[in-house]
């Protein structure tokens, strides 16, 4: 732990908010990390404010990789007792932005690393840290087509998302979306005389209902998840610009969260859209399907305190390397019932644990 917290604390005092800059978190890993003898390579975003980072520690093939997300979500509108942005302790916890969300799993990757001089591992460790991930996995699939050949194939990713410490192989797939309605404008009084574009997106949040109540009958399910069925979401609908004028625009704004048996293009192909209306794709991220008796997550289960394979009900980007052929498991420490919240904490026997596990783990 006394190398674990000094970390930590620095880590969440880069407010890296979801859509900001990441920039000075990456240079100051990458510093950390060569000066512990990695090669690293940094990989930038489209729009240059933010970047990845992939790292590699030893020769030959497979290993491990540890991948994370470096941005947090924001603390805006939340009550904190404490600043989100400055590392607290308080009663066996550790407080402040990010330490389950995943900056207490970074700090013991990054804790490991130091120790490599000194105590090389039995193969090749890997790390990768996106960004963006808060706001659907936007940052990997910039970065997904350079991982292998950039730190070659490992035999296992270890997504470390807070899951208890308990092996988790399967989540819901997302896509989400913006529908738009063109309608006709015109004054209120006239009403009946121009086509009123909130009254398709209102009819289209009805069938949105509709489509929901048809997947939970008659869709795939699977008992593992909860719910055990694909789901669709309507979020966001706006439009119009004063009372008496008869709106020309709005929009909807809706996800499908799917079970990887099911997909999005699909569910969407069941509605029966409308004239004058369009749909867009704005993100979209692979669901995670594991299998328990693959070797190496086998292996990996078998060293955690609880080894029944699980599932989560939020996302990741453990599809992604999924997607490569790589064997992925998501297993971290804390758990996401603190994540996003207020006073957002981490167990420090959490990260003790997992440091522990994660150090035996590459040593074998």
């Amino acid at each position: 732990m006394p190398r674990i917290k000094p970390l930590l604390e620095k880590l969440v005092a880069f407010p890296t908010i979801a859509g900001t800059s990441n920039l000075e978190l990456i240079d100051w890993v990458k510093s950390r990390l060569v000066e512990s003898g990695f090669a690293v390579t940094v990989v930038p975003s489209r729009d240059r404010i933010k970047a990845g980072l992939l790292a590699r520690f030893g020769d030959g093939t497979g290993g491990t990789m540890f991948s994370a997300h470096t941005d947090v979500v924001s603390a805006e509108g939340q009550i904190w007792t404490t600043d989100p942005f400055s590392l607290v302790e308080r009663a066996d916890h550790y407080i402040g932005r990010g330490t389950t969300d995943m900056k207490g799993f970074i700090a013991c990757v990054l804790a490991l690393a130091e120790t490599f001089r000194e105590t090389p591992p039995a193969g090749p460790v890997t790390i990768c840290l996106s960004w963006d991930e808060e706001l659907g996995c936007r940052g990997i699939p910039e970065m997904i087509d350079c991982v292998l050949p950039v730190l070659g194939r490992p035999d296992l990713c270890i997504v470390g998302e807070p899951t208890l410490m308990r092996p988790v192989l399967g989540h819901k797939g997302k896509a989400s979306y913006r529908a738009e309605f063109q309608g006709t404008p015109g004054h209120s009084a006239m009403a009946p005389y121009f086509t009123n574009a909130l009254h398709g997106a209102a009819e289209f949040v009805l069938a949105l209902r509709s489509l929901q109540e048809a997947l939970a009958r008659e869709g795939i399910q699977d008992a593992t998840f909860d719910p055990p069925f694909s789901t669709v979401h309507a979020g966001i609908a706006r439009g119009g610009v004063a009372l008496n004028i008869v709106p020309s625009h709005a929009e909807v704004l809706f996800e499908i969260r799917h079970l990887a048996d099911e997909a999005p293009d699909d569910i969407l192909s069941r509605l029966d859209l409308p004239k004058g209306m369009s749909v867009s794709c704005t993100g979209q991220y692979p669901g995670l399907s594991g299998n328990a008796d693959e070797p190496m997550i086998a292996r990996f289960s078998k060293a955690l305190p609880d080894k029944t394979p699980s599932t989560v009900a939020f996302g990741t980007e453990a599809g992604y390397f999924a997607q490569l052929g790589i064997p992925t498991i998501v297993c971290g420490p804390g758990t996401m019932k603190d994540g996003h919240q207020p006073d957002e904490a981490i167990a420090i026997e959490q990260l003790d644990r997992y440091y522990t596990l994660i150090r035996d783990w590459i040593a074998n």
